[in-house]
């Protein structure tokens, strides 16, 4: 089953940094997907929240991508600067998620 492995999502996060700005914190970590395959899952770290946000695609071989927030034991508050920067670190993933859909559109792994 066609998958991404980390260096392609690595690479293109790198493509997606020089069309857009932002991004330097975002960092694709090591998920072994089955049969020990090299996968990867896409973090964006916030800097206005103690959480992260984290993204992949559905299912392995998906097109479509899923974004998920983690877990927070306690509710924050934020001052009216901090939520804009949340809501601009929230469109960056939002920016990301779409273009790493797309860039899954009709993509396959090479063979090793």
């Amino acid at each position: 089953m066609p998958f991404r492995s980390r260096a392609t999502l690595e690479s293109w996060l790198d493509e997606f940094r020089t069309t857009r700005e932002g991004g330097a914190l975002i960092d694709v970590l090591v998920q072994d997907g089955d049969g020990g395959a090299d996968t990867g899952l896409v973090i964006v770290p916030l800097k206005n929240v103690s959480t992260e946000i984290y993204m992949q695609p559905a299912e392995i071989g998906d097109d479509a991508w899923v974004i998920s927030f983690g877990a927070r034991a306690k509710a924050f508050e934020l001052s009216p600067a901090q939520l804009q920067g949340y809501a601009a670190e929230l469109a960056l993933a939002a920016s990301l998620c779409q273009f790493l859909q797309e860039k899954s559109l009709g993509h396959e792994e090479p063979a090793d």
